[in-house]
């Protein structure tokens, strides 16, 4: 159940039946979060509409919602017409006893929808950076919680896999094995295949020239370079397979559709686009000039489709993929993770296909950009010669750390387990680090930060999972908790049980607009009650009812920390 929808319906009903039709509730929480307090301040616009004082308003209303709301929460007028609302303990514990029982956690599926996430996307030619994680972590646990809310939802993989880069590669590939050199010992480390064969081509005229003919080979469909290409491909793939095990996320090879699988596509592109006479020659090349794209001297900017030589920058390819997403799987929504610099590109790209008929109106295409990885100095996060970091060393440092983290906290544990919990907390806890800020600004990466056991990170949330069920460890009721009334007397145990109530929110919060880091707040601020909880309220040592209905809170507690780090794609361990 959401609170505050719940409680934005009810205002608005006693506004209609007070004489305001159709005017908008305003909900919010205010005051303490142990007593409940949410705030209407949709009084004063519907005043204003109506022409009347808004105090008088509001006592109407508050005639109407006390008769509705008389065993939900007790109603005063504050001011010159806010109404506080304060819902009462017993409401409370019998929505948390509605919650306790459902397996979704009161969290309500929406009406369905396809939706394609485009997320991840790397560029095969290399090795997966830490520029990739932020589209990563931030596409999966989108993901995860559009499949939870109910959609069907379409992983793509979009990886660049075409273009001249790959000329150079095969090209080295070609001269390795007529050297009889092992390739598949040199595809072992991708970064340093790539960077050796762009050193040829830079150094080695009858490379570069190889390089190109290759290229040509390529696109010309042949088939010696073709099974060439493939092998490089395949290698790649399973490159970033072993980052998405590595980090849990759930991205498979089926979900790749490659740039190269729209190849046969962009002919097409450019005569549909001819056909709506959207296409100007602009220095030989096929461009599209949309009016509202203009650049700062007020010329006309181009989107070139086609290049002079006759090949196709990777536009064509997006405009192939949108034509697809829109027409063959007739997505509802797609939503695009790909970095803020790319904004113009994608403005572009949709303005384009709108208007070409890719796809109609219904059916909404979005890029959802996001901010730089910094170091510490706030510059970009790179390696001491300026290469881009690989993010498969990113997640093994962090597992590391976290092994010398784990075992000073607990030293009895065995090296197994040791292992197991710091393969949890070290990618939980770079995962956690990255969906925790605001999606569009740069954020700095901090390894003390991110794997410190306090403030608002995955170390800290997992460790008050591990705090809870080192209770139940400790526990001798045999009483059933389904059949156990929650009391709620104390204040911390009203605080607790009113913010579990509020993960539906929360939940529910993350696709407005994409922002994985309210959900992390949420669960957070659910920790933090807890431990507040748990240092006032003594469990195990109160009496039977007491204890037994505690004991309930704490598991409920427990069940939503657990499921909410899962929409998160951070798993949690029972000790640590």
């Amino acid at each position: 159940m959401n609170l505050k929808k719940y409680l934005d319906q009810q205002v608005e009903d006693c506004l209609a039946s007070a004489g305001s039709p159709g005017a908008p509730a305003v909900v919010k929480q205010a005051g303490k979060p142990e007593f409940g307090h949410y705030q209407a301040n949709g009084i004063m616009g519907a005043a204003k509409k109506l022409g009347v004082n808004p105090r008088e308003l509001a006592l109407k209303v508050v005639e109407y919602a006390e008769k509705v709301l008389h065993e939900t929460a007790t109603l005063e007028i504050a001011g010159p017409g806010f109404i506080n609302i304060t819902l009462s303990p017993d409401f409370i514990a019998s929505k948390l006893t509605g919650m306790f029982a459902d397996k979704r956690l009161g969290v309500t599926a929406e009406s369905p929808q396809k939706i394609l996430v485009d997320y991840s996307s790397p560029n095969l030619a290399k090795e997966m950076h830490i520029g990739h994680l932020r589209s990563t972590a931030i596409g999966d646990a989108a993901v995860k919680v559009l499949e939870f809310l109910g959609h069907e939802v379409i992983r793509a993989n979009h990886v660049g896999d075409w273009g001249a880069q790959f000329g150079s590669l095969l090209a080295y590939m070609d001269r390795l094995e007529n050297e009889g050199k092992p390739l598949a010992t040199e595809l072992k480390d991708l970064e340093q295949f790539y960077q050796k064969a762009s050193e040829l081509f830079r150094t080695d005229e009858e490379f570069a020239r190889d390089a190109r003919e290759f290229v040509v080979k390529l696109q010309s469909g042949d088939d010696a370079c073709r099974s060439l290409w493939q092998r490089f491909i395949n290698e790649s793939i399973s490159h970033c397979q072993a980052i998405y095990a590595l980090l849990d996320i759930s991205l498979t090879a089926d979900d790749v559709k490659p740039e190269s699988a729209y190849n046969d596509d962009l002919t097409e592109i450019v005569s549909a686009l001819e056909s709506k006479n959207m296409i100007e020659i602009s220095d030989g090349a096929k461009c599209v000039f949309l009016p509202e794209f203009t650049g700062k001297n007020g010329d006309p900017l181009p989107s070139i489709v086609q290049k002079s030589d006759g090949g196709f920058p990777y536009v064509a390819t997006d405009l192939a993929a949108a034509r697809f997403r829109g027409q063959q799987l007739r997505v509802n929504r797609a939503i695009y993770f790909v970095d803020g610099r790319q904004a113009l590109h994608f403005n572009q790209l949709f303005a384009i296909s709108r208007k070409a008929g890719f796809f109609d109106k219904s059916q909404d295409f979005r890029h959802v950009p996001f901010g730089a990885i910094l170091n510490k100095d706030g510059k970009p996060y790179k390696t001491r010669d300026g290469g881009a970091v690989k993010l498969a060393d990113v997640a093994n440092e962090s597992i590391s750390r976290a092994l010398s983290l784990v075992g000073d906290k607990n030293p009895g544990l065995t090296e197994q387990d040791k292992a197991d919990i710091a393969r949890v907390v070290g990618v939980g806890a770079i995962k956690y680090a990255e969906l925790s800020k605001n999606r569009t600004t740069d954020y700095i990466f901090d390894w003390d930060t991110m794997l410190s056991f306090d403030g608002n990170t995955a170390p800290y949330l997992q460790y008050a999972y591990t705090r809870i069920m080192s209770i139940f460890r400790r526990a001798t009721s045999d009483n059933e908790l389904n059949n156990v009334a929650f009391r709620l007397e104390e204040p911390a145990e009203l605080a607790l049980a009113f913010k579990l109530l509020q993960y539906s929110e929360a939940v529910e919060g993350v696709t407005e607009d994409f922002q994985a880091n309210v959900l992390c707040t949420y669960l957070f601020e659910l920790a933090g009650l807890f431990m507040s909880f748990y240092e006032s309220c003594p469990v195990l040592k109160a009496d039977d009812e007491t204890r037994d209905s505690r004991l309930k809170l704490c598991d409920l507690s427990a069940r939503t920390l657990k499921h909410g780090l899962g929409l998160l794609g951070i798993n949690t361990v029972e000790q640590m």
